[in-house]
């Protein structure tokens, strides 16, 4: 029975979660907080906007086209616009006028205009996209943090059952006498130090599983159940250089493309803004009629409705230039803030990449770090489990002592505990690297 047990301890930090029911996945969480967290959709909402500045700015190129249709009833003195004199009655009057004008030439600043709305826009994807992988690192977190949670309070669930074993043996012994009362009180201390253990090992699952449901902006729900993961998850043979992740990463990652647009970008409204200095050239045409209703012809007969807007129908067409020549300094401001922009989206652009490249080292050393502190604590629970194995034989055969069994015991639960820390430490750090690599988080 001994055995037993002991292999199944050992087969539970190897292989967690042997027999699990129907469980929420990974992909699941990501995909409901995605759905569901504030930050992307208020990111969404910024993109929306910018996809209507980048409609905007494409419809700035197009000819203005308006028309308008006017009617009014004067009384007393106004202008009859049949003969453009004064009169002294009451008058009804109606105008119809159809009128188009296009910017010629600004100094490039529409197309200009246009092309840095386009890269806002495009950046505004980045960024979405930004956000939303920032949200599947922090549910990959938070989910590997309840399974880590849920294996070292399943860990301390069977430490109390050990020490609940022991104290029943030992009850029984002390009441023949057969044993010092102090063991007996030695396990029953052990025993209640379990118990807490394991108290603070299902608050930390609780704990976990709360930031888990707030990601996913979800009620909490302690009888979540998230589906384990698989054994391939916890491979020790990762390859990839810190050089060769970073290369990758800034040649795709959403973070970096979106400052490398928005430098573009500032580029562009620099050159808008100086074609502000240029003179702006534009042409423009219409018609229009009008009706008076005391408009007479020669006969003194009044003038029919239709008559007369065909009558007064006309035509105009025009260009204009205007110059720039002194704006209190306005345009000359706008350039020069437009180059101060564009210098900190430079330094900006250049920052990331530098900071992308120390990110990048300093997790991949932290990954080869926790590979080989997993491989050591691997190595460690098997000596300790043989330890604690001899121990126990010696204790039970009244060989050994208490002390000697509860040291034993104390450091095969403590590097149990550790290893599981460890192997989920591992996985974190490689999810990260792949994370930076584009490649499938679940």
């Amino acid at each position: 029975m001994k055995q037993f047990l002991l292999f199944i301890g050992i087969a539970s930090i190897c292989v967690p979660g042997l027999s699990q029911r129907s469980s929420l996945t990974l992909r699941q969480c990501i995909e409901t907080a995605i759905v569901n967290n504030a930050d992307v959709k208020q990111q969404e909402f910024q993109l929306r906007t910018a996809a209507v500045n980048l409609n905007q700015a494409k419809g700035n190129l197009v000819p203005q086209l308006n028309g308008s249709i006017n009617h009014a009833l004067n009384q007393g003195r106004s202008i009859d616009p049949s003969n453009n004199s004064y009169i002294n009655q009451q008058l009804t009057t109606a105008n119809y006028s159809l009128g188009s004008s296009v910017t010629i030439f600004n100094g490039f600043k529409l197309l200009n205009t246009l092309k840095q709305n386009q890269y806002a826009y495009d950046a505004g994807k980045m960024d979405w996209q930004q956000s939303k992988d920032k949200l599947t690192l922090d549910i990959i977190l938070a989910y590997l943090q309840v399974l880590n949670n849920e294996d070292l309070m399943e860990q301390a669930t069977k430490q109390v059952y050990l020490s609940e074993q022991q104290v029943a043996r030992l009850e029984i012994q002390d009441k023949a006498g057969a044993i010092k009362p102090s063991d007996l009180y030695d396990l029953k201390g052990q025993l209640a130090s379990d118990q807490v253990t394991l108290i603070n090992t299902r608050n930390a699952r609780d704990a976990a599983k709360l930031s888990l449901a707030q990601l996913m902006n979800m009620p909490l729900d302690t009888s979540l159940s998230l589906e384990r993961l698989g054994a391939d998850q916890f491979d020790l043979s990762y390859r990839a250089t810190a050089d060769s992740i970073y290369q990758t990463a800034v040649s795709h990652l959403a973070a970096i493309k979106s400052v490398e647009l928005k430098t573009l970008r500032s580029e562009k409204a620099l050159r808008a803004a100086k074609g502000n200095l240029f003179p702006s050239l534009a042409i423009g045409g219409g018609i229009n009629t009008n009706y008076s209703s005391n408009s007479r012809d020669a006969l003194n007969n009044k003038i029919a409705y239709a008559d007369q807007l065909k009558n007064n129908y006309g035509t105009y067409v025009g260009a204009g230039i205007s110059l720039p020549i002194l704006n209190n300094f306005r345009y000359k401001n706008q350039v020069a803030q437009a180059k101060i922009d564009l210098q900190n989206a430079r330094f900006v652009d250049e920052t990331a990449k530098i900071q992308l490249r120390q990110q990048v080292e300093r997790d991949h050393l932290n990954m080869t770090s926790a590979k080989d502190r997993y491989t050591v604590l691997m190595e460690q629970v098997k000596a300790y489990t043989e330890s604690f194995r001899a121990a126990e034989i010696r204790f039970e055969q009244g060989v050994g002592t208490s002390v000697d069994y509860l040291i034993a015991k104390n450091n095969l639960d403590r590097a149990r505990s550790n290893l599981i820390i460890a192997r989920y430490d591992y996985l974190l750090r490689t999810k990260i690297l792949d994370y930076y690599q584009g490649k499938p988080l679940w």
